[in-house]
């Protein structure tokens, strides 16, 4: 299985961008998967979940800005983010379970196979 994620950059606040997440040899669609971010000096966050059965989990801090969503027919996991903070900055994580439901909280110990990472940076 090989995660990849794209579509990082540096923005504004307030602006939006939207990460991709493509794998190879998992579908997406049959299992839960998650996205992840990390800042330099933080734990990694679990940032928002979405099951086989499209339940959604998102933190408390981007609930309302961020949605997860999932292409069925590219096997490609999304994440748009509206209302950019710089406190969004990190490095953001695709990351892929090995069951069908996502844990009520979205920890990093529950997923299997992760991506390399791609960068977002936010400026005041």
């Amino acid at each position: 299985v090989q995660v990849e994620e794209s579509g990082g950059g540096s923005v504004q606040a307030g602006g939006s961008l939207r990460l991709s997440c493509a794998a190879s040899g998992y579908t997406y669609s049959s299992y839960c998967m998650a996205w992840f971010r990390q800042a330099p000096g933080k734990e990694r966050e679990g940032v928002a979940s979405i099951d086989s059965d499209d339940s959604i989990i998102y933190a408390d801090s981007v609930k309302g800005r961020f949605t997860i969503s999932k292409d069925h027919a590219k096997n490609t996991l999304y994440l748009q983010m509206n209302s950019l903070k710089p406190e969004d900055t990190a490095m953001y994580y695709c990351a892929a379970a090995g069951s069908s439901w996502c844990a009520p909280v979205i920890e990093a110990n529950e997923y299997n196979y992760w991506g390399q990472g791609t960068q977002v940076t936010v400026s005041s």
